[in-house]
């Protein structure tokens, strides 16, 4: 894990960095699994994490390390549901979202974001439309669940469920990705079963499989959205480099490499006039035969930047559903929680980038004129 920027120091969440932080400190490691316990699984602050350590060593420890990799966090509560958006600062500035999701089965889940902004862009999503694309760092990622875990904690509840489904395409983030996963799972990290994890793409195969290969047991959903190339591209301008024959091979390789009892989400938004016709649920069922999948019809919630999308009715929807889950696929429709605020923070978190990436190009050319020819 290279997480530098966070004032050369090592992020708390780096494990084999603090681990030979500990052995330069001749700190015990059974006092530094303490600390972890304390910080990761508890939910305490970093003070309460250093409380666990020797009293000679702490001051040493704590210059060297970075705890809290996030800053400036704000809080917005969804008056309709029980869906919360943390809005919190990166340390290169720019604003991310994380979302506590409470359902009604009491199963907390935490959607967490893994880029500023896109490169995917695609035309229904607020995010691929912000124009700028930075990849989170993996104590940025994780900083994340350890925010909501604490604010969870005045609730008496804890994130139970984590999907890769906030802000960014995380397999475009490879590396960093691969780090959060390693680190939830492990025993000194927040101890998460895999399976208990979501990674959703829109469509990256070499890295989807590689990911599948080290984490068999995390769970992936495919951001299909059409079964029809030409219909595909038109909403995914990245559906141009990897075709649906492609993607299917993919999941089939998955569907080898996983549990049998795992199945691949494949994620499909409904657009009027789009995507939601009787022979575009036809093409569909053509494309998932023979896969193992669960299909998940998601009712599209209008954003500003794409006026010409609407969802589907709701009985289109239902419909929809029907059809493919009577050829014997699984199917259920998402009911979006938190739909109240998703407008007014998208927005703020747009504009708020845009601002810091304007400011950071400026910046930058002024170094370039002050160095000179």
């Amino acid at each position: 894990m290279n997480d530098a920027p966070f004032n050369n120091k090592a992020a708390f969440f780096d494990l084999p960095a603090i681990d030979a932080l500990a052995r330069r400190l001749k700190i015990d490691p059974h006092r530094v699994r303490r600390a972890r316990v304390a910080y990761f699984k508890k939910s305490l602050s970093a003070d309460a994490a250093l409380a666990e350590l020797p009293p000679e060593v702490r001051d040493a420890f704590a210059a060297a390390v970075a705890f809290e990799t996030l800053t400036d966090i704000r809080r917005f509560d969804s008056q309709i549901d029980g869906a919360s958006k943390l809005i919190s600062r990166t340390t290169a500035g720019y604003a991310i979202e994380t979302v506590i999701l409470r359902p009604s089965t009491g199963r907390t889940a935490l959607c967490v974001s893994s880029q500023v902004g896109c490169a995917a862009a695609c035309a229904f999503c607020a995010t691929g439309q912000m124009g700028v694309a930075k990849s989170l760092s993996a104590a940025e990622i994780l900083d994340q669940v350890v925010q909501a875990n604490r604010l969870l904690a005045a609730e008496d509840r804890r994130v139970r469920n984590i999907v890769f489904m906030g802000m960014g395409e995380p397999l475009h983030n490879e590396a960093a990705l691969h780090e959060t996963l390693a680190t939830l799972g492990a025993s000194q990290g927040f101890d998460h079963p895999p399976s208990r994890t979501l990674v959703s793409t829109v469509g990256v195969p070499e890295p989807l499989l590689r990911t599948a290969e080290r984490f068999p047991t995390v769970n992936f959903a495919l951001s299909l959205h059409a079964a029809s190339q030409a219909t595909r591209e038109t909403i995914i301008p990245l559906a141009k480099r990897y075709s649906l024959d492609v993607l299917r091979s993919a999941v089939e390789q998955l569907n080898a490499m996983q549990p049998e009892r795992t199945s691949v989400m494949i994620e499909y938004l409904m657009l009027d006039g789009v995507n939601d016709s009787d022979a575009d649920a036809a093409l569909l069922l053509d494309w998932l035969q023979g896969l193992r999948v669960h299909v998940n019809l998601i009712p599209f919630n209008p954003i500003a930047t794409a006026p010409h999308l609407q969802s589907s009715p709701r009985h289109t929807i239902e419909a929809f559903g029907v059809i493919i889950r009577n050829a014997g696929h699984p199917t259920t429709i998402r009911y979006s929680l938190g739909r109240d605020i998703d407008a007014a923070c998208g927005q703020l978190v747009r504009d708020e980038n845009l601002a810091i990436a304007k400011s950071l190009r400026q910046v930058a050319s002024q170094d370039l004129s002050a160095a000179g020819p």
